[in-house]
């Protein structure tokens, strides 16, 4: 499970954002401190979300130390700053991604999502993906079915790529349309069974398994 630090002394805010990304399945730490923060920071985080104004300090003095020691987990600074100088100091200091408040959670979510795609820290075993007849190769972004490798869209890709990483759980189409197609293009839900029916037709008819009045999970491929 990925795990996120959460850096924000706004209270309400800092339980509704751990509250939302526990819900998708990760595992949150949520400090309202520079200190606290100090004392949490490890290897381990695959994502920080970082608050720009502390009651201890500045976060982007944190960002600073995190680079200064070489650590590259990505960081996601949220600001009341509005102006470009401020979302370019970020930026050039080593912020993956900058929010200015108010923003949406769901968007934050979504830009969360983007730096798990992104971090290219996948390695040995761990580069390849496997569940029956499908190997994936996270890295070259490559799919074989049944030792033949299919040529996928970019959303067929990461739909089988969502399915095969939870082959035992059931996702609604609403699910797999905030997941895949996220926040800036939100089409509707007959978007998920177009694309379910053509992975099947490139691969088999049981790689994807409907569940009816649930949505689809991957299939009895093995």
């Amino acid at each position: 499970m990925k795990q996120i630090l959460i850096i924000e002394d706004d209270e309400n805010l800092g339980k509704s954002l751990k509250k939302i990304m526990s819900d998708e399945g990760m595992i949150v730490h949520l400090v309202t401190s520079l200190k606290e923060a100090r004392e949490l920071t490890s290897d381990t985080l695959d994502v920080i979300v970082l608050d720009w104004m502390l009651p201890d300090g500045q976060g982007i003095d944190f960002l600073r130390e995190l680079r200064a020691k070489n650590k590259t987990v990505p960081v996601i600074m949220l600001t009341a700053r509005t102006d470009l100088v401020d979302k370019v100091l970020g930026l050039e200091t080593g912020a993956s991604d900058y929010m200015t408040k108010p923003f949406e959670s769901r968007e934050l979510i979504a830009r969360v999502r983007v730096q798990l795609r992104d971090k290219n820290t996948v390695k040995g075993k761990e580069e390849i993906l496997v569940a029956g007849k499908i190997v994936i190769n996270l890295i070259e972004k490559e799919v074989h079915y049944d030792k033949k490798r299919i040529v996928f869209t970019k959303m067929e890709y990461e739909l089988i790529k969502i399915l095969t990483e939870n082959p035992k759980q059931t996702f609604s189409r609403e699910k797999l349309l905030d997941k895949v197609w996220g926040y800036e293009n939100f089409p509707t839900t007959r978007t998920v069974d177009t694309h379910v029916l053509q992975i099947r037709q490139k691969t088999s008819d049981d790689i994807i398994e409907t569940v009816r009045g649930l949505g689809y999970r991957l299939g009895a491929i093995l």
